[in-house]
């Protein structure tokens, strides 16, 4: 049990690790305070949330971990993908293209940011062409 006091995050992963979700976050929640500039920490707690699927509660994880930490790639390409399942395509592209201002080789954002934006424009074109009718 020392390890616990003394190596919290080791154990947080732990209980992920072992698919113990529940005390997982029941410890991060204990934790917070103690982590709450830590990126990796932040990191941890998305992840928790994404493994089960509630991107609602991953986003403010993934926000607070990229605000600590602006250039770390992983946590964009989470955050994207959490803007994703929540169906927030506009700051979706913005992640990635953050990522691939970071990145400029990282084809897979490239590729997802332009298929968002073309989605995007064919959104915004029937959208103006269904006001025209109204």
């Amino acid at each position: 049990m020392v390890s616990i006091f003394r190596y919290p995050k080791r154990h947080l992963k732990k209980l992920i690790r072992e698919g113990e979700y529940v005390e997982a976050i029941e410890l991060g929640d204990r934790l917070e305070f103690k982590f709450s500039n830590d990126p990796d920490f932040m990191f941890i707690m998305g992840g928790v949330y994404v493994i089960l699927e509630d991107p609602k509660k991953a986003l403010p994880y993934y926000e607070k971990a990229f605000q600590l930490d602006n250039n770390d790639v992983e946590t964009l390409k989470l955050k994207t993908d959490v803007h994703l399942a929540l169906q927030q395509k506009d700051e979706a592209i913005d992640c990635c293209k953050r990522i691939v201002n970071l990145e400029p080789k990282n084809y897979e954002a490239k590729e997802l940011l332009e298929e968002l934006e073309k989605a995007n424009i064919a959104f915004k074109t029937k959208k103006d062409v269904d006001n025209n009718f109204i």
